[in-house]
């Protein structure tokens, strides 16, 4: 039992039942007498320190998974955490105790990202499991910290698991989901939170799974969470989840039974007021004291580990003062990330990027040129100046050349004005047209359409979309704008994959910017100008329509994401262009076989060939060329950064579990046969080979017997 656990077991064994109840609801009062202050556990981090004022916004997690980039996930967190620090020390000190000023975040969102429909997809690392494991280990590493004794924040996954949708019905919603499946994609990304980086809590989902409620499931979080993978933190519930049980899910009769089986089955601390039944579950003798104790202790701990009952000074990271948010260094890290997260998705005949000495007037067109929340996505904080396109492209250009704006259109209604005939706003676009040089069409959503039922819906879905086309007017304002025979530029401000087949055919230069942070609009400007080299890849697959998709309520993945799918996509996951070129070298593998307990290592040469810097990332694909297995899947990746003429060697190591798949009874096993490894700058699939011009290499490695991963 390690010191935390000994004092935190002492302090519960001085508790009254009540009090020991209290600590189990979210907002737990205080226990002077024990010196313990009231605490309330509802934070959330996702890209940046949350609804608790000014902190520095990043951008949305799924643009930040587009930077395909495990360090600079890392650094993210780390600001995060020392900016969650600085503000929890302020707070602390005018004794603010309330929601959103704790240290304990509820971030990351681990889920997969299976249905580009999803309204809260915009919070994932994206569709694949090996990426989104990578990304949420860096983060929860970077967000907790490395000091020796004591925890610098406590991350959370989140939701445990199988949880991707329709927000409409998640109350109700159960998720059939085979065990192959759930081992192969929905669980991954949560083992390696919980194994890897030891993440100090894992919040549990809505729907139920397989006919279990998440959040009161014995499967998740018994049998699989502590007995297979060995957790050791805290369980939380998703707020008010533990009340759909018997009011949605029907699955128990009574508050004091829907208590009572999320208590039982490993839930320690409920976002809800569910747990105050707990006093007569234990009284009735339908909850162990022991399991309460249990809990309880398991919350204690964590709050030790965070310093929180020492003496003010004694834990170094008491020293971080309030001077430490929203720094330079900060804003300038988030510049970093936004343009790295920014996908080039088509630029015809190299018309990226735009010679400023060459136009005199450009044209910024749509109703998310303008707008501060296209910049920043759900569960955002407050940044203390935002950039939006058309802000960062009047900076850019300074005097030097006219800037025309035109909103365009509302982003899903048919007018802007209330007051207004529909379509009030297309004569100012054809206006704008006509006297500029150049067009930038800023379309897409905002988290008011796309993201969480309850924040985000209106005749949207519940903040799902009903199908991946720009809503409202913005189709016609784009054909205007092409039709006016100036050249157009597509900037795509969304947190999903759209269809974009007509603007694909139709417009020379696309965009892909997701909701990129308070600094967006400075990085799509200096990407637009040349400044630096885009160099985002596509962490989900862009579909060509929603008809090649299997029922959004369907979790079964066949025909989803880019490992299961049959079609054609229009723009593959993993691919993003740039305004340099890459050519891959001398390529190598150090072996042609695979055994238990083996490696691969990979090795390969990439040259710089182009004339500006920029940055790619090397990925390495795995196929196991037998009937019925997934597509080739990511398993191993590296970022790298050269400039013009410069050449480097990337060696990618490919464990025996690289090569591993589960069979239908979820075991996990290295199969007899070949498998085929790629290793390039994007998937190994036709389209991306046509988009690019480059294949990845590939080799045959052989395995001589089944046998356990």
């Amino acid at each position: 039992m390690g010191k935390y656990r000994e004092r935190a077991a002492a302090l519960v064994a001085q508790m009254t039942l009540e009090e020991k109840v209290g600590q189990t609801l979210y907002n737990a009062p205080a226990i002077e007498r024990l010196g313990i202050p009231a605490y309330n556990w509802w934070n959330e981090a996702l890209h940046g320190v949350a609804r608790a004022g000014t902190a520095t916004v990043f951008p949305q997690a799924i643009g930040v998974a587009a930077t395909f980039d495990e360090e600079l996930v890392g650094k993210m967190g780390e600001v995060i955490s020392t900016e969650a620090r600085a503000k929890y020390n302020a707070q602390r000190a005018a004794e603010d105790r309330d929601i959103y000023k704790g240290l304990t975040f509820w971030s990351p969102n681990v889920n997969i990202f299976r249905d580009p429909r999803w309204g809260r997809g915009q919070e994932t690392f994206g569709e694949d499991p090996y990426l989104t494991s990578r990304l949420g280990v860096r983060f929860v590493k970077g967000l907790q910290g490395d000091d020796p004794d004591y925890m610098k924040a406590a991350a959370c996954a989140k939701h445990f698991a199988v949880h991707s949708g329709p927000e409409g019905i998640r109350h109700s919603f159960n998720a059939v989901v085979s065990k192959q499946d759930m081992y192969e994609t929905y669980l991954p990304a949560f083992k390696a939170c919980v194994q890897e980086a030891k993440v100090e809590a894992v919040m549990g989902a809505y729907n139920r799974t397989n006919g279990e409620p998440c959040c009161g499931s014995k499967t998740l979080l018994l049998d699989i969470l502590r007995e297979e993978w060995g957790f050791e933190g805290h369980v939380v519930s998703d707020c008010w989840a533990v009340t759909d049980f018997h009011e949605f899910h029907k699955i128990t009769k009574t508050p004091l039974e829907s208590a009572t089986m999320a208590m039982n089955n490993g839930c320690d601390v409920n976002c809800g007021c569910m747990f105050a039944n707990l006093r007569d579950a234990v009284r009735g003798g339908y909850v162990d004291e022991a399991r309460l104790d249990e809990a309880v202790t398991n919350l204690m701990e964590t709050r030790l580990k965070l310093g929180m009952f020492e003496e003010e000074g004694k834990v170094s990271f008491d020293s971080i003062t309030y001077d430490q948010v929203d720094t330079k260094e900060n804003r300038a890290l988030n510049l970093e990330i936004a343009r790295k997260s920014l996908v080039l998705l088509k630029n015809e005949n190299h018309m990226l990027p735009l010679d400023k000495a060459k136009i005199k007037t450009i044209g910024v067109i749509g109703p998310n040129a303008d707008s501060r929340k296209a910049l920043v996505g759900n569960y955002e904080g407050t940044a203390s100046r935002y950039v939006t396109v058309l802000e960062g492209i009047e900076d850019y250009v300074g005097e030097d050349v006219r800037v025309y704006y035109a909103e365009g259109c509302h982003l899903y209604k048919d007018r802007t004005s209330n007051l207004a005939q529909e379509n009030d706003r297309i004569s100012e676009v054809k206006a704008v047209c006509s006297v500029s040089d150049v067009l930038v069409l800023v379309m897409g959503l905002d988290s008011s359409i796309e993201g969480e039922q309850g924040d985000a819906g209106n005749e949207f879905a519940s903040g799902d979309k009903l199908d991946l086309n720009f809503p409202g007017l913005q189709p016609e304002v784009l054909r205007t704008a092409c039709e006016s025979g100036k050249p157009v530029i597509l900037v795509s401000m969304t947190g999903s994959a759209m269809s974009l087949n007509w603007e694909d055919s139709n417009i020379p230069a696309i965009i892909q910017a997701w909701y990129p942070g308070a600094q967006g609009g400075r990085a799509v400007a200096e990407l637009i100008f040349g400044a630096y080299s885009p160099e985002g890849k596509l962490p989900v697959t862009f579909h060509r329509t929603t008809e090649e998709l299997p029922e959004f309520t369907d979790y079964a993945m066949k025909g989803r994401t880019y490992r299961y799918m049959e079609q054609e996509a229009l723009y593959p996951f993993g691919f993003g262009l740039s305004y340099t070129t890459f050519e891959q070298g001398e390529t190598t593998v150090d072996r042609q076989e695979i055994e238990a307990g083996g490696k691969v290592t990979v090795r390969t040469a990439i040259k710089n060939t182009g004339l500006a810097a920029g940055g790619q990332a090397v990925q390495v694909y795995v196929k196991a060329l037998r009937p019925d297995t997934p597509n080739a899947q990511l398993k191993g990746l590296k970022k790298i950064y050269l400039k013009p003429g410069e050449e480097t060697s990337v060696a990618i190591t490919l464990e025996d579990k690289a090569f591993a798949l589960y069979n239908e009874d979820a075991d996990f096993l290295l199969e007899v046969g070949d498998y085929e490894v790629y290793v390039g700058m994007q998937q190994p699939d036709a389209r991306s080979a046509a988009l690019t011009g480059q294949k990845p290499v590939s080799f045959k490695i052989t395995c001589g017997k089944t046998q356990r991963a």
